[in-house]
């Protein structure tokens, strides 16, 4: 498998605090079945801010100590990119570590509880660059939840979407299950990953999230999830599917 998002490199966000840290997540990785994974620490969130080039240097080091601990994970720089005005100018100068070496793809990040009212407008104008923005983690987006027209609208303008392994086996607890699976079977997602930390209830959750996909769909989505993996990191299309409004769900059933 192929993780396109987790935090494993040490002392930069609120994944890794250190190198030993990091070698035992890759461990974990390695254990959950994953062969290639993106460093995807965050950048411009108001609290972190990693360049280009210190990601690019702390991945190398990271990939000499995997190599040294024979370790079988091929890791690769990226960034996790909170929304903010200056993507535009910082895709436009090569600020912005994509998931593939030509940066047709990255990771987007919304806030926590809400989607700027910007976002729109702004992923219009990233497509119009000829990149595609990968919007990551939207079931656990409390706005979304809320309004998940908003997640329809921007995939069906161009975006595409990952959602994470552990919002998928309940981790999160049910009401992220049960969006994680809306999204799935409305066609609004189109990798799965890690998103690791390491935290308590970050763990790798990969194997259980695919088996989960294969319950809710076929053996073909499964199979173009994966595809989709590889595709984002060597910067190929994507398989997309048919694309369908989430009918949000009553609070309180009634029998």
């Amino acid at each position: 498998m192929i993780d396109i998002h987790s935090h494993l490199l040490p002392g930069i966000d609120d994944g890794s605090p250190s190198w030993d840290a990091s070698i035992e997540l890759a461990r974990q990785a390695v254990s959950d079945g994953i062969e290639v994974a993106l460093m995807t620490p965050h950048h411009q969130n108001g609290k972190y801010i990693n360049p280009g080039p210190e990601v690019i240097k702390l991945t190398d080091e990271f990939q000499t100590l995997l190599d040294e601990e024979n370790i079988p994970l091929k890791v690769f720089p990226s960034q996790e990119v909170r929304i903010n005005s200056e993507i535009i100018t910082d895709l436009g100068e090569g600020e912005i570590v994509g998931t593939d070496e030509d940066t047709r793809y990255f990771l987007l990040e919304f806030p926590d509880n809400s989607v700027p009212s910007f976002t729109k407008d702004l992923v219009f104008r990233i497509l119009q660059m000829g990149v595609t923005p990968i919007i990551v983690h939207p079931e656990r987006n409390t706005a979304l939840m809320a309004h998940p027209e908003i997640l329809f609208e921007l995939v069906n303008q161009g975006a595409i979407s990952q959602i994470t392994a552990s919002s998928l086996v309940g981790t999160f607890g049910k009401a992220v299950q049960a969006f994680s699976q809306d999204i799935i079977q409305n066609g609004l997602t189109h990798l799965i990953a890690s998103d690791a930390h390491y935290l308590p209830g970050r763990k790798y959750e990969m194997t259980g999230a695919f088996s989960i996909l294969g319950r809710l769909t076929d053996y073909q989505h499964v199979k173009a999830f994966h595809q989709n993996a590889k595709a984002v990191v060597n910067g190929d299309s994507i398989i997309r599917f048919d694309e369908t409004p989430i009918k949000k769900r009553k609070l309180f059933a009634k029998y």
